[in-house]
């Protein structure tokens, strides 16, 4: 459980996330995170990153339940964490200083938007959902990553509605690389990690550098302009009660004073 590096080929390293049962991320596991993704573009030998994930999907955002743990003592420590971690963790897939294949199955929701949005190539298994659920969770964030996938748009209804993509709409916009199989995702993004890790090791981390010093968007900057709403979410309580809701049947306080 937690984040391990790999070298399974030449010139590849492959960042694997495992946080049973959904890969929904505490504070320390996206630093962590963020530390293994800078660590491999920094080897020398390194000439592409793999992110991968085990169990049931690929990443489902933040550990809400720690969040609500802290908060229900008082306390906003563990969201000034998760946005600073994710933060983090975002950035250190941007800025690895070699390119990054996102190996994406089942969901990817919330944080693992924020992930492959700032991935360099995304391949996908059939079964894969990409969305932001944030406003069904108390939260706002990562339509900063979310509009580098879809369309201006579709990027808007995707985050009001709280829906979600397939791998195939996403393929369908230019931003999935391939879909496949899931017992054939794993050699699909290897397949493609070799291929960039044929290059010369100091070209390919100029090319990094070249193509994110002309990106429009300055993506951390903006993240962290979203990350404030959040903030502001929690302050006025709108957010503890969105969440406490979350998984629940019954309506939002909201709705209850509107019947």
């Amino acid at each position: 459980m937690g984040v391990s590096t790999s070298a399974p080929d030449q010139g590849v390293a492959v960042v694997t996330v495992d946080f049973p049962p959904v890969n929904a991320l505490p504070v320390q596991g996206w630093y962590d995170l963020a530390d293994a993704v800078r660590a491999a573009g920094r080897d020398p030998d390194v000439r592409c990153v793999v992110l991968t994930a085990q169990g049931r999907g690929f990443n489902a955002g933040v550990d809400i339940k720690e969040m609500q743990r802290d908060t229900a003592a008082g306390g906003h420590g563990a969201l000034i964490g998760a946005n600073r971690g994710c933060a983090e963790a975002f950035a250190a897939v941007y800025e690895c200083e070699v390119p990054v294949v996102a190996a994406v199955h089942g969901f990817c929701l919330g944080g693992g938007i924020g992930l492959v949005g700032n991935a360099d190539a995304i391949v996908a298994s059939h079964d894969a959902t990409f969305g932001l659920p944030e406003l069904d969770r108390g939260a706002l964030g990562a339509a900063t990553h979310l509009a580098r996938l879809v369309p201006q748009h579709l990027m808007r209804a995707l985050y009001y509605t709280s829906r979600t993509a397939t791998a195939h709409e996403l393929q369908a916009h230019g931003s999935v690389w391939k879909v496949v199989p899931r017992d054939e995702l794993h050699d699909a993004a290897m397949e493609l990690a070799r291929e960039i890790a044929r290059k010369d090791g100091y070209l390919i981390r100029l090319a990094k550098a070249a193509i994110n010093g002309i990106d429009p968007v300055d993506v951390r900057r903006s993240y962290r302009f979203e990350q404030g709403f959040t903030f502001e979410a929690n302050l006025s309580g709108v957010a503890d009660r969105v969440r406490d809701a979350f998984g629940t049947d019954r309506p939002h306080k909201d709705e209850e004073d509107r019947s």
